[in-house]
């Protein structure tokens, strides 16, 4: 039962299960008492192509449900990122192109797996263009031909189309189920009669669009809807739809869920919303754009780096939310610090590896320990640092962007204004954004190295 409370309280913001029958069900698949599947949903909008460990905290509890035996749904919301989902936005979020999509969908799939099992027994994923998407929607290559039965056919035809429809639905391609679920306007329009304008509006995100004269459109307040339909159909695909999980910031989507399942007749989904984890700045959550964050891809040094960048009142929280230190355990973390007799340091050396160690084992996480006591405990240089080949006429951003120690231009602008690249070799900071840099080696932020030469 220790493990049951800690399954239902670790991290867990807030649980909704009026009749306890999805814990029932939990506590019966542990006793071997039911044999049948319990199915478990996460959707994911695919804006970006990282994952990082304030995503994994919900990634990691979806995997103490696999050891019990749960089966996790992992919904690519490829429809709905098209539309955008408005939670914690103050303004509307801008379009993403359908490429894009598709690449950030396969970079979400390879990551997953460094905390998911995914073997089917326990997972499953699909898009929600499986449904949201019609026949008329299907737009075939110019260039593409058509032959069934040994009948060409215009594959641009309402038939073509259909054909075409049909043989790439996930529904039957991938999950070989007979008959293909499809969301009308009609089923919109119907859902929609049972959700009130009131019951919408009430989100705080809109009353602070409404408050500030800003923009609200229907596209956004639609979304919730939408993404309760996509429980509905997940139940009738799979057999059930148990459980859907998320961040707080996802909670009214997700009960909105089980308004639709309840109107559909469908037992009603249980809702688990988890703590948000804060960024490397202590202050935002965790978000690539805010450059924030650790990637579960990140390399070990880095990733071991960054964590030992957290200001020091977030310790027991990362402890609490990306490790794997019993709570216990955690609550002595807590009030050794708040006692002195932990010194934060050495405490954080320990958070660092154990995170390291998760997503890159016990051997690097060693070495990035080393390296880090070597490099920063000591005052040096890593050994390898990444050479940067730079043009006469680059500028600091252009190092910064060509050492991949930031994404955009935007964002080298930000670093550098924060007075994050210095030149090692002059003990200087970097102030201004379009200068060329001399041949040296630099730090950016506090733990990325890079030396620039010239061709």
């Amino acid at each position: 039962m220790t493990t049951i409370e800690e399954l239902f309280s670790r991290g867990v913001s807030s649980y909704i299960d009026p009749n306890g029958a999805f814990r029932k069900k939990i506590e019966a698949k542990i006793t071997g008492t039911y044999t049948g599947e319990i199915i478990i949903k996460l959707g994911v909008d695919p804006t970006r192509p990282d994952i990082h460990i304030g995503h994994a905290v919900i990634l990691r509890k979806l995997r103490q449900f696999q050891d019990i035996g749960c089966k996790v749904v992992f919904l690519i919301g490829d429809y709905t990122t098209q539309i955008g989902d408005p939670t914690g936005k103050s303004k509307v979020r801008p379009e993403i192109s359908q490429a894009e999509i598709e690449a950030n969908m396969h970079t979400y799939l390879a990551q997953v797996g460094k905390v998911l099992k995914t073997t089917p027994d326990v997972f499953s994923w699909i898009r929600n263009s499986d449904w949201f998407l019609n026949v008329t929607d299907i737009e075939p290559s110019a260039k593409a031909r058509m032959t069934f039965n040994s009948v060409i056919i215009n594959p641009s035809s309402f038939v073509g189309k259909a054909i075409i429809f049909e043989e790439t639905r996930m529904q039957k391609a991938a999950l070989k189920r007979a008959n293909i679920q499809t969301v009308s306007l009609s089923r919109v329009l119907s859902t929609l009669r049972h959700i009130t304008h009131a019951r919408l509006i009430e989100r705080d995100m809109f009353q602070d669009r409404l408050n500030s004269n800003s923009e609200l459109y229907m596209h956004e307040m639609l979304y919730p809807i939408l993404q309760g339909i996509d429980s509905s159909i997940i139940a009738t695909i799979y057999g059930s739809c148990d459980l859907e999980i998320g961040g707080t910031d996802q909670h009214f989507n997700m009960l909105i869920g089980r308004d639709v399942m309840k109107m559909n007749k469908q037992p009603e989904q249980a809702v688990m919303s988890l703590n948000i984890l804060e960024g490397l700045d202590g202050k935002e959550k965790m978000s690539k754009s805010l450059d924030n964050y650790v990637g579960i891809t990140d390399e070990p040094n880095d990733m071991f780096g960054k964590i030992m960048s957290i200001p020091d009142n977030l310790i027991p929280r990362y402890f609490t939310l990306s490790a794997y230190t019993p709570l216990s355990e955690v609550q002595d973390i807590t009030e050794g610090l708040q006692k002195g007799t932990l010194h934060p340091r050495d405490t954080k050396m320990r958070l660092a590896k154990e995170i390291t160690a998760i997503y890159h084992g016990t051997a690097l996480a060693d070495k990035a320990q080393e390296a880090f006591v070597s490099t920063f405990s000591k005052g040096n240089i890593p050994d390898k640092v990444l050479e940067v080949v730079l043009a006469p006429e680059a500028t600091a951003i252009d190092a910064l962007i060509t050492a991949e120690c930031v994404t955009s231009r935007a964002e080298g602008r930000r670093l550098i204004e924060a007075g994050g690249l210095t030149n090692l070799d002059t003990d200087t900071k970097i102030t201004h954004p379009n200068i060329s840099l001399p041949r040296g080696t630099y730090r950016a932020g506090k733990h990325r190295f890079f030396k620039v030469v010239y061709v």
